[in-house]
């Protein structure tokens, strides 16, 4: 390509300059203005990450030895598989690992609640925190959380006990938890029973439920179920702590009357995790726990990226994980460009749990690009060079959709830097290529990209192409 002179215009086949495509730094530069907080340190007496790491592998090492087993074993009976034909394979890594028949399906639950294995309908494979269990601690710890979050799947609830009142248990232990957390100590087991017992009559209060006695007469007998009473509690709570000492979060000891229980140092490090979590986000100009997720991405926006990422952990803590990801995507579904990739940011964080869900969105044109750099990232990808994973068209509409990310919220400069990320290598290519993909906000997109360039003649051509695209011509 020929040279020009400094004072001559832009050609409207000037090369653009070959970048690695960032797109959602691009769009998060349109709004942030806010430093980094200073990261909150644990409790004095907190034991250093790589300690912590290493008691959370201690519990998830039959997990592990399981999951690495079944990697290597791929087959037509492979552990890979679940359902019945399942046991065949869970006899043949009891016996290769030198474990029982319980030990194994209990290990492979603990799997796949940990990342260390995905399932895909009724196949699953080797997770990216099975690759990276070894060198990052920070994946073995992720992972440890994600069993502990799902302690009630880990211990099977006592029969005969109504899925309501298991249900209000599961929601009132955060509360035993922080009482044990607080008490640095052993607590009797009689003071959790009658805090549990006092944090379910308030959940059953904010529900305001009414019992059946005080009711008046129902002639037709539809009068509503009493709510379960307190009477199971004990049996509940015992579970429940059973439940929590089987993923490490803390010890039983029986005594010699009424027993207690203590956190050990993974369980109070994730109590205070989450508490800190939550307080981050109670502290926030928006409020952002008690938002819904578009006012809470709203409210994340200016923020950079790590603040961000404790707000999302926040957020998604005071909710149940399934009823967050479908109001995330629900968002990202939206008309705004820069709460769709904010939404997948949050996405990334709720990591496994959302999997299944955004594999879904692949089918959506307009989710597509996001849903695949979501997936490469989570498959182990470096998040720079997840973006090749993307074809042509999808880079292009992606580099169209973070443009109108930045033209509703950024400066005209960053729009123009915007230009150079482009995939294409000429103007008139990504012109081309950017009608061609029919993104619904292409016309603002070129009108503003024109409206905002300093060259006339690049300028002249975008405002061509926004002409053509919103006559229908070629």
């Amino acid at each position: 390509m020929t040279s020009r002179k400094p004072d001559e215009p832009l050609a409207r086949n000037s090369r653009l300059r070959l970048v690695r495509p960032r797109a959602l730094a691009t769009a998060r530069r349109a709004v942030t203005t806010r430093r980094t907080r200073p990261a909150p340190r644990p409790p004095e007496g907190t034991p250093p990450r790589a300690e912590l790491a290493r008691q959370a592998r201690h519990v998830l090492a039959d997990a592990v030895r399981i999951a690495r087993w079944a990697a290597v074993e791929r087959g037509p009976e492979s552990a890979l598989r679940t359902g019945p034909e399942a046991v065949p394979a869970q006899e043949r890594a009891a016996a290769a690992l030198d474990l029982t028949a319980g030990q194994i399906r209990a290990g492979w639950d603990r799997a796949r609640l940990a990342g260390l294995v995905e399932l895909h309908g009724d196949t699953a494979r080797p997770g990216w925190r099975l690759h990276a269990w070894d060198r990052d601690d920070s994946a073995v710890l992720r992972g440890w959380v994600a069993l502990f979050d799902a302690w009630s799947l880990v211990h099977p609830a006592p029969e005969g006990v109504a899925p309501s009142a298991v249900a209000e248990v599961v929601e009132a232990v955060p509360q035993v938890l922080s009482l044990l957390q607080l008490s640095q100590g052993p607590v009797l087991v009689p003071v959790l029973l009658d805090l549990l017992g006092q944090r379910v009559e308030e959940l059953r209060e904010e529900r305001c439920e009414v019992p059946v006695a005080e009711q008046g007469p129902d002639p037709a007998g539809t009068a509503p179920e009493a709510s379960p009473g307190t009477d199971g509690l004990p049996s509940l709570l015992d579970w429940a702590l059973e439940g929590l000492a089987a993923v490490g979060a803390l010890t039983l000891d029986p005594g010699a009357d009424a027993g207690h229980a203590t956190l050990t140092p993974l369980g109070n490090w994730a109590v205070w995790v989450k508490l800190e979590q939550i307080c981050v986000a109670a502290q926030s100009p928006a409020g952002n726990i008690e938002q819904s997720a578009e006012d809470m991405l709203r409210g994340c926006a200016r923020l950079t990226p790590g603040p961000a990422r404790a707000e999302y952990r926040a957020w998604l803590a005071a909710r149940t994980l399934s009823s967050a990801v479908t109001e995330l995507l629900a968002v990202a579904r939206g008309e705004d460009a820069l709460l769709r990739g904010l939404a997948f940011e949050a996405l990334r964080v709720v990591g496994a749990p959302a999997e299944a869900e955004v594999r879904a969105t692949v089918a959506e044109p307009s989710l597509r690009p996001y849903a695949l750099l979501w997936l490469a990232e989570y498959e182990g990808a470096d998040p720079d060079d997840a973006q090749e994973v993307l074809t042509r068209e999808e880079a292009t509409w992606l580099w169209v959709d973070t443009a109108a990310a930045v033209a509703d919220h950024g400066e005209s400069e960053l729009l123009v830097r915007h230009l150079e990320s482009a995939v294409q290598g000429t103007v008139p290519a990504l012109l081309d290529e950017v009608r061609a993909v029919g993104h619904p906000r292409t016309v603002q997109v070129l009108v503003a990209l024109a409206a905002a360039h300093p060259d006339p003649a690049l300028s002249k051509a975008v405002r061509r192409a926004a002409f053509q695209v919103h006559t229908g011509g070629a």
